[in-house]
């Protein structure tokens, strides 16, 4: 029985194996960590011109019901809370019952009436400033979605 496991040496990772791993993981991580950061800035963009555009299906129907949109002092709580004094509201209009925030976590601009139309609906993007760019750049709701 001793001779078989003296023929059989068991060995493990050395000291010097271990780091050449890591520095290649590093290496991978430097070049890959830029386009997976790019691409979660991207999608935050697309989740905000998609719940602009959820605004506007549930801005019309308040409109179909109410026979106006909400002012711009009641804002899109006006979506999920009826104003007073409202004839018409069968609210909440959103699934959540409540007004979701922008995915920087900011409140969405909402004026009525707007300058581009009945309503404008905006974010700011992630710096929750005018203008901009990339990640940075304003979402519109009165703006092409596929610029």
């Amino acid at each position: 029985m001793k001779s078989m496991q003296s023929g059989r040496r068991l060995r493990g990772f050395t000291l010097i194996e271990l780091l050449v791993v890591l520095v290649i993981l590093g290496l991978l991580a430097s070049v890959a960590g830029p386009k997976v950061m790019g691409y979660l800035g991207g999608a935050k963009s697309d989740t905000a011109r998609l719940q602009t555009e959820e605004f506007g299906a549930t801005l019309d129907l308040f409109k179909l019901e109410t026979g106006r949109y909400p002012t711009t002092q009641e804002g899109l709580q006006a979506l999920v809370q009826a104003p007073p004094g409202l004839a018409g509201w069968n609210g909440p209009y959103l699934k959540k019952r409540t007004v979701p925030k922008d995915p920087w976590g900011n409140d969405y601009r909402y004026v009525s009436p707007g300058q581009h139309g009945s309503y404008d609906i905006s974010s700011l993007g992630a710096d929750n400033k005018e203008g901009g760019d990339g990640e940075n750049k304003d979402i519109n709701g009165w703006e092409d979605s596929k610029k």
